[in-house]
């Protein structure tokens, strides 16, 4: 892992004055993003550009996501289908990095059945790129680093998407075991990032100028649990919120087993956290949350909304919800449908359950239909739909601070961004005011987003 320095350089004499370029592609979620950024960091210091056509690149590189068994099925596809491409260039360096590789059975089937992959990176061994293309260009056939290490993050550089907008992981893998999930057997146990590497990194982000920073970990709500008591994610939250600049601190995902009254002071104190929560139920059915291991009851779920809603009866929710788990009944669903009517959650992200070889549930005994499972999802979304169109109506009329982050695709002329809430906003505007805050009078609103006027300052 160590030596960078002198294996980047050799890389670098090794092409010399080529042009060399890389295509670094990355699925699944926002940690993964921002591995796919440190990956092309790494690239640039050994000379690399980027290119997004593959018969341009020298190097690809697959950034992969193990979520779901058909995300990994989608990444064989492609491997398959650039023998072809290898066979064309033989010189072209394939890799494959991300969740899928953590799984050994699945690198042991890369290296015994895609011959034209040449490098297999897991998902906490990205410094040690260096040494595996060094290793290839000097002819060895195939390369493997799939073992577990500390956060190292620190050291390894990024080439960031946005230029406004970053992604700070604060720590990595999962303790908790939900029986769908793959996570914790990808990125390991739950390791935090020293809390001053993280103030350090925020800090010289707001110094550069980016107005978003989102805090990124597979349960941030734990965060420091294994530093022996040294910070908890709310005293993290108010150490950045104490750091100068304009920006605005967003976070995800929060498990509501560690959703504390700390936590909800923290959002509410602190001027720079956006006054938003993603707090994924995945069931209103108790009976469902234990089979999911999810370590909390719809009750106890209920409570922590209660206890934000007495603060501010506006506050903005969402969530995620997994329709038809094993075994889920009639009553189950309906306890799920009586839950968002209650929450009343500006946004669901929604998924029909999947099963996911390697986990608990997977072993589990389903007797649901899938088209009783579609059935479902479309009902949910449905009345989802009514939820938002009438609840987003509460904030016409308001002043709402937004961070202008694209055009909008629907309307010439239009901008897009969201709010502290989260709340997609459009408003009429020029291209030169995205990456910055304006001020917006909101005077209508739809299912999925409102609109309004910007307010000249």
């Amino acid at each position: 892992m160590n030596g960078n320095s002198e294996i980047i350089s050799e890389i670098k004499a090794y092409y010399g004055e080529h042009r060399h370029t890389a295509l670094v592609r990355s699925f699944g979620c926002q940690l993964n993003v921002s591995d796919g950024e440190k990956i092309k960091g790494l690239l640039s210091e050994m000379g690399f550009g980027f290119t997004e056509d593959e018969n341009e690149a020298d190097l690809i590189i697959l950034n992969t996501c193990a979520v779901r068994e058909s995300a990994e099925d989608r990444v064989f596809g492609i491997v398959g289908s650039m023998k072809k491409l290898k066979e064309t260039k033989p010189s072209l360096i394939i890799g494959i990095a991300g969740c899928m590789t953590a799984q050994s059975h699945i690198a042991e089937k890369i290296k015994r059945s895609y011959p034209q992959v040449d490098i297999v990176l897991g998902t906490s061994a990205i410094s040690g790129l260096p040494a595996l293309l060094m290793d290839r260009l000097r002819g060895v056939r195939y390369g493997e680093d799939i073992a577990e290490y500390g956060d190292f993050s620190a050291a390894v550089p990024q080439i960031r998407e946005s230029s406004f907008k970053a992604s700070v992981p604060i720590m990595f893998g999962c303790n908790n075991f939900c029986t769908y999930c793959i996570v914790p057997y990808v990125r390991g146990r739950e390791r935090s990032r020293r809390p001053e590497d993280i103030i350090a990194e925020v800090r010289e982000l707001a110094a550069k100028g980016y107005k978003e920073i989102m805090l990124l970990g597979q349960n941030v709500n734990s965060y420091g649990s294994d530093l022996g008591g040294e910070m908890s994610f709310p005293q993290l939250l108010r150490e950045i919120n104490a750091i100068d600049g304009d920006f605005i601190v967003r976070f995800m995902s929060s498990h509501p087993k560690d959703a504390s009254d700390e936590l909800i002071d923290a959002i509410f104190e602190c001027d720079k956290v956006a006054k938003h929560l993603h707090l994924p139920v995945q069931s209103g059915s108790s009976e469902v949350l234990r089979r999911m291991n999810r370590r909390y009851t719809a009750e106890k779920y209920l409570s922590i909304v209660d206890r934000i809603y007495e603060r501010d009866p506006d506050f903005s929710l969402t969530t995620d919800i997994i329709v038809g788990f094993p075994d889920e009944s009639d009553e189950d669903f309906q306890a799920t449908i009586d839950l968002i009517k209650r929450v009343k959650y500006d946004n669901i992200y929604s998924f029909i359950y999947s099963k996911r070889s390697g986990t608990k549930a997977a072993e589990m005994p389903d007797g649901t239909s899938e088209e009783v499972k579609g059935q479902r999802m479309r009902e949910l979304l449905e009345v989802q739909r009514e939820i938002s169109t009438e609840h987003y109506k509460r904030f016409i009329g308001r002043t709402m601070r937004v961070l202008a982050d694209d055009v909008s695709k629907k309307k010439k002329g239009f901008l897009t961004g969201k709010s502290s809430e989260f709340i997609i906003v459009e408003f009429e505007g020029e291209p030169s005011l995205i990456g910055s805050f304006v001020d917006v009078e909101i005077t209508g609103a739809m299912n999925w987003a409102v609109v309004g006027r910007r307010i000249e300052s």
